[in-house]
């Protein structure tokens, strides 16, 4: 991944993307470790120079393929602008970041300087894009509450327990299956597919399986809030 970051008016301007996903149980970012200095060695997002005939999110996409399939992603949207004179070395530089997702069933073919890194453990990263990491795991927990934004978690049908495990990941505390799979119905999100997943090891009653009513992002209840239960001390 270049640093060629295009100038406009003496300011630099750059789009970077936190793309998260849920993998081995915990919600994770793809970070790929830089070549060269500054900070050569450390953990960077993916993304690059915005050219001046280009929009921010086409810029940001085209220098996603270079990391993964932007096929992949089943959600992008943009983050924030991060503005600080100071937030590089040398010469100001303005960053537009994104937030993609990718479905947990998807694990996309990434090169040799890429990886996958726990956000609760992140690794020393360049600049300030640890900070724009926990940016995005902020906007994406806070969407879980009031919009259908699961739906770029899942495969494109699961379980209730399966859901409840992604919900926990990407909230950071255990969820209630059973009320989760209350609240996501009342509100029109989830519907039985009428099939059942296979058996486990241990056999047992078939789980049903559910899937999103929609897969495009919509506003379901704007003042709802997820909050974590209550502690019993």
């Amino acid at each position: 991944m270049g640093d060629g970051i295009s100038h406009s008016g003496g300011v630099a301007h750059e789009v970077l993307a936190a793309v998260l996903q849920v993998r081995d149980g915990s919600l994770q970012v793809m970070l790929w470790q830089r070549a060269r200095e500054p900070h050569v060695g450390r953990w960077a997002l993916p993304g690059g120079g915005l050219c001046p005939d280009e929009d921010v999110e086409a810029s940001i996409r085209w220098h996603l393929a270079e990391k993964v399939d932007v096929r992949r992603l089943s959600h992008v949207e943009q983050l924030a602008v991060f503005s600080a004179p100071d937030r590089v070395p040398g010469p100001r530089v303005v960053a537009t970041a994104f937030l993609g997702l990718v479905p947990c069933d998807v694990d996309p073919e990434t090169p040799e300087d890429t990886a996958w890194h726990p956000v609760a453990a992140l690794p020393e990263t360049a600049f300030d894009h640890g900070a724009i990491v926990l940016r995005a795991r902020d906007r994406l927990r806070a969407k879980l509450s009031y919009t259908n934004l699961g739906f770029a978690l899942t495969p494109p049908e699961f379980t209730v327990s399966a859901l409840r495990e992604l919900y926990s990941a990407a909230l950071g505390y255990r969820v209630s299956a059973t009320n989760l799979q209350r609240v996501l119905s009342r509100r029109g999100l989830l519907e039985p597919t009428g099939r059942t997943a296979p058996p486990g090891p241990s056999g047992g009653r078939p789980a049903a399986l559910f899937r999103f009513t929609g897969r495009g992002l919509s506003v379901t209840d704007p003042f709802a809030v997820l909050k974590p239960p209550r502690s019993t001390r």
